[in-house]
Order: structure tokens, then C-alpha cells, then sequence
């Protein structure tokens, strides 16, 4: 039997497969609304037999959106086409989660087909926050430092977005806290010069990322997963390191974090990444090793045999999947055929397409 396609219970939640696709922006809502849009992209991930999907990167707040144009979940107006995206994922046998996010400097910006650039406030844009006023790079607005009050209004951003997640439907909750965005800024070095108990050491650095977590977990059902993607390396020199990653990881374990979600990189423009086929997976492994904490594995993993090993070795719990899972949809379906699991969920309207 494929272990790639086995069950993963988490809590009360049974995951039918290791397969995962991965919170992806699509720049393409309207005031924070999920739409049609939303529907197709991640319902057709789930008839195509992943096994959690979740949502791109949803803001908590206006002020922590990438762009304009990014889901949100700052306000119950969002909640009801949530659900109606949730109703429809777990109708085909997929699990779906939510991704809370606050992109903290790198804010405030335009669609990446439309250059990425700052949207000044003039044109429709918004203060930019961060732990401390150093921007991202010259393209990107100036961030404000955040205040003790600021800081505590994003802890209660994330708590409110979490009973949201729970009134809409989902089941599991992701809070990204890499790739640059603002959870990411307060733990590294590089990004984060404050001199309050939010900076300095790592025990303060990680301070908004634990108060975050507590306050999601206080407010999410015990029985539901909570996952936190990290960057486990910033690949910059005096930045974030992947022994600090495993520090954190378990904090986060002792917290009732279940899963890490092991990224890398996006805070700084002169990050020196090594790329290639599952470049990052050896981040999974380590944490998973030195925590004993479920970890997914993600960063360029396109093929079934690939995935296959990376469950079936241990570097990972599951395998997150971007980019080929939007070149191939059903890469799930394929990817069963090709390990000749049997097994796996055909939508009734697709049975006749099934392999023999």
C-alpha cells in the first residue's frame, strides 16, 4: 500500500492523503470576498483528490493583505462565501484548511502580474507596519514600527479570524509566519531591531508568534488541527537558522501546535537560495527529528515517486504542493495510478475516465 496515500489522523480530523495543496495567491478578490474563482481553483483541487487544500494566504485585517486584491477574513461579511467553498471541498472527500496571514512590510503592494510595487496610499494603499521601520527592499513602502497596541490589535485580529475559520466550516487553521510576512519579521534579526520585550532576544522575538498561537488555540476547537508555517532558514547571513527553527518548533509542539509547515526564505531581497528538486525538505526532516513533532515537507516536489519517498523515509508527515498541483489538478489521481493504489476517491462523474 502506498504511504503516500494513507490516512493521517490529526486530532478529530482523518486526512484521507499526504497530499497537500499549498496556500497559493490568486490576487483575486474584491474587498477581501472569496468568489467564483475561488471556488473553481480549490474545488477542483479537491475532485482532483488532494487530501487537504487550503486557501491562499487570507488576511486578517485590511492592513494585512499583500495587495488589494487579497482573501480576507477581517469581518463576517467574508464568512458565508467561505462556506460555501468549504461545503463544496468536503463534498468531494477533500479536508480543507485556512491559511491567517498578515503581511506586515511587504503590504500594500500590486498583484505580481501588475509589477509588485507599492500602492501608494493616494492610489489606494495603507500604512504599513512592521516590528521595526526598515522596508523590504526600495520598492515597497516604509513601514511604521508597531506600537504595544498595535501589536496587541494583531493578536486579536488573528483570535476574531480564527472564530470566523469556525463559522465558516474549516477544520484546520494554518497561520503563516514565514516567507516575509509580518509573523516572520518579529523572529529574525535581520528584520526585527526592537529593544521592548518583542525584540532582541529569541525568546522575544518569538513572543508575537506564541501570543498568536495561544490565542488561536484558545479560541479554535481542541479538536481541530492547527498548523504554522515557518521559513526555516532565511539564507541570509546573521538572519533566522533552521537550529532556530527547531527551538521554536518546540515551543510551538508544547503550545498545541500539530504541524510545522517547513518553508524557507522570502525576508530579504539578498537571499542566496539553493533551489532544486525538494531542496527543502531536509528542513522537515531535522525539525521532525528534533522535536518529534508532525512536519510537512514542501519546495519543489512534482513527482509521485518523490512524494512517495518522502513519507515513506519519514522526512515529513505530508507533502505540500504548489506549482505542479496548478499545472495538474488531478496530479493526486495520477499520481495513485502511478503507485497502483486502488483505493483512492474517483468523482462518480469522472469514473469512466479512470485508468483500468
Amino acid at each position: 500500500m502506498s504511504k503516500l496515500f494513507s490516512p493521517l489522523q490529526i486530532r478529530d480530523v482523518v486526512f484521507g492523503n499526504r497530499i497537500v495543496v499549498s496556500p497559493m495567491c490568486q490576487y483575486s478578490s474584491h474587498d477581501g470576498m472569496s468568489d467564483d474563482w475561488h471556488l473553481v481553483h480549490l474545488g477542483t483541487r479537491a475532485v482532483g483528490g488532494a487530501g487537504l487544500v487550503f486557501t491562499e494566504a487570507t488576511a486578517v485585517s485590511p492592513e494585512g493583505r499583500i495587495s488589494p486584491h487579497d482573501l480576507g477574513i477581517w469581518k463576517d461579511e467574508h464568512i458565508e462565501g467561505l462556506r460555501r467553498i468549504v461545503k463544496f471541498v468536503r463534498a468531494q472527500g477533500s479536508e480543507i484548511g485556512i491559511q491567517l496571514a498578515h503581511a506586515g512590510r511587504k503590504a500594500s503592494v500590486k498583484e505580481p502580474w501588475n509589477g509588485g510595487h507599492l500602492v501608494k496610499e493616494s492610489d489606494g494603499g495603507w500604512r504599513v507596519l512592521a516590528p521595526s521601520p526598515i522596508p523590504y527592499s526600495e520598492h515597497y513602502g516604509m513601514p511604521v514600527e508597531m506600537a504595544a497596541t498595535d501589536i496587541r490589535k494583531v493578536v486579536d485580529e488573528f483570535r476574531a479570524a480564527a472564530r470566523r475559520a469556525m463559522l465558516a466550516g474549516f477544520k484546520v487553521i494554518e497561520i503563516h509566519a514565514a516567507h516575509g510576512y509580518l509573523l516572520h519579521q518579529f523572529l529574525s534579526p535581520l528584520s526585527n531591531h526592537r529593544k521592548d520585550e518583542y525584540g532582541g532576544s529569541f525568546d522575544n522575538r518569538v513572543r508575537l508568534l506564541t501570543e498568536v498561537v495561544g490565542a488561536v488555540r484558545k479560541t479554535w476547537p481542541p479538536g481541530y488541527p492547527l498548523f504554522v508555517r515557518v521559513s526555516a532558514t532565511d539564507w541570509a547571513e546573521g538572519g533566522w537558522s533552521v537550529e532556530d527553527t527547531i527551538r521554536l518548533a518546540a515551543l510551538l509542539k508544547d503550545l498545541d501546535v500539530d504541524v510545522i509547515d517547513c518553508s524557507s526564505g522570502g525576508l530579504v531581497p539578498q537571499q542566496q537560495i539553493p533551489a532544486g528538486p525538494g531542496y527543502q525538505v531536509e528542513f522537515s526532516r531535522r525539525i521532525r527529528a528534533a522535536t518529534g513533532i508532525l512536519t510537512a515537507a514542501v519546495g519543489m516536489i512534482t513527482g509521485a515517486m518523490q512524494a512517495e519517498t518522502i513519507i515513506v523515509t519519514g522526512q515529513a508527515d505530508l507533502v505540500v504542493m504548489a506549482r505542479q498541483l496548478l499545472r495538474d489538478p488531478y496530479f493526486p489521481l495520477h499520481a495513485a495510478n502511478e503507485l497502483r493504489h486502488a483505493d483512492i476517491h474517483w468523482p462518480l462523474q469522472y469514473e469512466r475516465a479512470r485508468p483500468k
